[in-house]
């Protein structure tokens, strides 16, 4: 472990190399939505195979960051770093040589459980590399990196498809991974520090099971379902997913009184701040996700945009969420305010895609779309900045870890559920209506969604840290639950 007052030598070359790691899973979560129809088009599959393109993914990185953290405090960050990158980089490479739908999401699913083990790895090490005053500029690099890859990943995988580069065709969205995973292997070899937990942690790994058995009986059913005509085994297994849930709910319990490791920190779920914050996460998510995913099928299949045109006409959005991002850093002060102003924002951009919609019908114009898209984007944004911060202000240092962790991967079993319940209100829709009328349909749910979200955001803390030194000093909190966090 490297010592905070005397940084690592290699520390700025060290993030450039995390931050190629963070580029790839960014992309990669994004490229499908842009580049799906042409998939589906060469490989075949129905409707759902669309779905579990971004489905796999999300919901493998779910249940793998909940144990990619942990492995790290007991192998060896650098070590499952390196792991992660090799098996990512390998498993774009199946990805692009997937000659059939099964082979494909399988791929997918084994790139999201690499990247859960790569991901956490490089953030815990920054905090080990860089002295205090260093981490403030580190981590303010990941804001702008991950805008640009938010704008330019829709675009990038849109003329990566229409470019048909060697006659790869789609496959390119995936192959274009390999000089991006060298890179993140070589320089994690030459320039990553070596970090391992002095203290002996073990697995979980009953809990670990239980939670990926959880989480895939709810996407299962929700993806699979429609397309079988919605039979009795479908409802069973989400039944059987909340009786699994409370299995692990106890279970965590129980390790925990035992002095054991838990996976999660049973103590998280007394805390009202926590418990909304996953609400919050969970619901917004689905919704933010589902947006992207409904809106690149309708622009493409509905429109008849090219995957180019389809990725253009997201720029304003894309946009949006980057100014979001940076105003939102002068607004800390207002606290929770910010979040719901973002989410009646975001709520009213989706209106107003309905009412362009229905003005314009199949002839509407990016240039049409690009009012309400960018107000839809700014109110993403304002969301997603003071998500995490907000949250974690109801929970107790030591729990901070096992907070974020869970946190994270309710944001990725989020956008499992978003692309299973989104996707398939879309394609129930086409079934009897128009494309136009599926789209405003699917964006009606959508601000049905976030409102849920916008009640959630009043059981977090009014402040993610203290307003002033006065209450500081004199110890002023907001009571949030059962436990006093700054307000």
């Amino acid at each position: 472990m490297t010592d905070p007052s005397a940084p690592y030598r290699w520390r700025w070359a060290a993030l450039f190399v995390i931050l190629a790691a963070e580029v790839m899973d960014l992309l990669d979560s994004l490229v499908t939505n842009v580049a799906a129809p042409a998939i589906r088009a060469d490989v075949g599959g129905g409707e759902s195979t669309i779905q579990w393109l971004g489905a796999a993914y999300t919901l493998a990185m779910a249940i793998g960051l909940i144990t990619g953290g942990r492995l790290g405090d007991i192998f060896g960050r650098r070590r499952m770093y390196l792991v992660g990158a090799v098996g990512f980089t390998l498993g774009s490479i199946a990805c692009g040589l997937a000659q059939g739908p099964e082979q494909l999401i399988a791929a997918r699913a084994f790139q999201g459980l690499l990247g859960a083990i790569m991901l956490p790895q490089g953030l815990g090490m920054l905090k080990e590399i860089f002295s205090e005053k260093e981490q403030g500029t580190a981590f303010g690099l990941f804001g702008p990196v991950m805008g640009l890859s938010t704008v330019g990943g829709p675009i990038l995988a849109g003329w990566l498809v229409d470019a048909d580069l060697w006659g790869t065709g789609w496959r390119m969205i995936f192959l274009i991974n390999i000089p991006l995973g060298l890179f993140a292997v070589a320089g994690g070899l030459a320039f990553l520090p070596e970090w391992k937990s002095a203290r002996a942690v073990r697995l979980d790994l009953v809990g670990a099971l239980l939670a990926a058995a959880g989480a895939a009986m709810i996407i299962f059913p929700l993806v699979q379902g429609r397309e079988h005509g919605w039979p009795a085994w479908a409802f069973a297994l989400i039944g059987l997913a909340l009786a699994v849930f409370a299995v692990f709910a106890w279970y965590e319990k129980r390790i925990s009184s035992s002095g054991r490791d838990p996976l999660v920190e049973p103590s998280l779920f007394r805390k009202r701040g926590f418990s909304g914050g996953m609400v919050l996460g969970l619901f917004f998510f689905s919704a933010m996700t589902g947006f992207w995913l409904t809106f690149s099928l309708y622009t493409q299949i509905g429109l008849h945009y090219s995957p180019t045109k389809a990725g253009l006409a997201g720029i304003p959005s894309s946009i949006g969420m980057v100014v979001a991002f940076v105003a939102s850093q002068g607004l800390v002060k207002f606290g929770r305010k910010v979040m719901h102003g973002g989410l009646i924002g975001m709520a009213a951009g989706v209106g107003g895609l309905i009412l362009t919609l229905g003005q314009a019908g199949e002839s509407v114009t990016p240039w049409q779309l690009a009012p309400a898209l960018a107000v839809t984007g700014l109110g993403m944004g304002f969301v997603m900045a003071p998500f995490f911060d907000t949250v974690l202000a109801s929970v107790e240092p030591h729990e901070t870890g096992s907070a974020s962790g869970t946190l994270t991967s309710v944001q990725q079993l989020g956008a499992a559920l978003g692309t299973a319940i989104l996707g398939t209100v879309f394609f129930e829709q086409v079934k009897s209506a128009s494309f136009v009328h599926a789209e405003q349909f699917t964006l009606g749910v959508e601000i049905a969604m976030l409102a849920v979200v916008f009640l959630a955001v009043f059981l977090l803390p009014k402040h993610a840290r203290p307003q002033d030194d006065e209450a500081a000093e004199t110890g002023t909190a907001a009571e949030t639950g059962t436990e006093k966090v700054p307000a």
